[in-house]
């Protein structure tokens, strides 16, 4: 006797008009393999009462069981944008193609940033790393001090690194530029298209922040900060959490400008002191001064001690080592 077209129930079977389940026919059940229990029955239950099949020909798909997943087919619809061939994928012509915005694809750019970073400046040698406002105009009289500071950290054999854009960082570069220094510029891509300047010789463009800011410390032996805003603030106080948590040692930070960062010492002394949040030796860790020869001074003492630190570790590393 033929079946009856109803709707089936969730594990393949469906209810007869009386609300009864449908009976299996005696062959069926004799018989597992006969022409009865084919695909039009639905696909046969597995141990958990699901069935692994496609469904019947009126398209009441069954879920199907991918180890400890089940799902049913429009579940995978759902899931992907639509089921091409990866060729099919590559070759088909997109405004932007949704994988360059993907969290994989952003941390390969991040991790090419960093390996283009190391590659060109890793024999860069001994260098200062000046910040300062990209908003200081050439009639600043700070521009002229980190132009000043600059042409003697060339003089004394240093490498300057900035920002590469405009105000401080232009000065800087410049001021190295013109002493025969190597002028290196670490550049950010920002909205407003921040350029790099003219007196850079060596510029490297990054996309992060936190990528560009591995740069001004890897390669630097001690930090200038001038005037500035955030972005400057951001660069004083991460160098200082390095120095304070160990990250770097024997790492001068020389604040120029007494007037300019007064407050903000007056205040790290009145409140952040007082309230136990840093330590009064912390404030030991950077110097303030208006004088460009006391900065260059203290700027390249400080290579001085990490190249003598760096020779002691190389010798106890040989100790330990002991003979090859």
């Amino acid at each position: 006797m033929p079946h009856s077209h109803h709707k089936r129930d969730k594990v393949g079977r469906g209810p007869t008009e009386n609300g009864q389940p449908e009976p299996q026919p005696a062959e069926a059940s004799s018989n597992p393999a006969s022409p009865s229990s084919g695909p039009d029955d639905g696909a046969a239950a597995n141990h958990d009462g699901v069935h692994d099949g496609y469904g019947d020909h009126n398209g009441n798909h069954e879920r199907r069981r991918s180890g400890r997943v089940t799902y049913r087919p429009t579940a995978t619809e759902m899931l992907t944008v639509h089921a091409r061939t990866e060729d099919e994928r590559l070759l088909s012509p997109r405004h932007r193609p949704a994988f360059l915005d993907s969290d994989p694809w952003r941390s390969l750019r991040i991790l090419a940033e960093f390996v283009e970073g190391f590659d060109a400046l890793a024999a860069v040698g001994k260098a200062v790393t000046i910040f300062g406002s990209a908003r200081t105009p050439e009639s600043d009289p700070y521009y002229a001090k980190a132009r000043e500071l600059a042409g003697n950290l060339a003089r004394e054999g240093f490498a300057v690194i900035t920002g590469g854009g405009p105000g401080i960082m232009e000065a800087a570069n410049r001021g190295c530029h013109e002493a025969g220094g190597l002028s290196i510029g670490c550049n950010i891509e920002l909205p407003h298209e921040q350029s790099v300047n003219q007196w850079v010789d060596l510029g490297v463009e990054f996309r992060y922040f936190f990528a560009r800011k591995t740069m001004f410390v890897k390669y630097a032996d001690g930090f200038a900060i001038f005037p500035g805003g955030f972005g400057t603030l951001d660069e004083l106080f991460e160098s200082l959490t390095l120095i304070q948590t160990g990250k770097i040692r024997h790492f001068p930070v020389v604040l120029v400008g007494t007037e300019y960062w007064a407050g903000l010492l007056d205040w790290m002394r009145r409140e952040a002191i007082t309230r136990g949040v840093i330590a009064p030796e912390d404030l030991d860790l950077l110097v303030c001064t208006d004088d460009m020869e006391e900065a260059c001074k203290r700027l390249t003492a400080g290579s001085t001690r990490r190249a003598a630190e760096a020779a002691k570790a190389d010798k106890v590393a040989e100790k330990t080592a002991g003979p090859r």
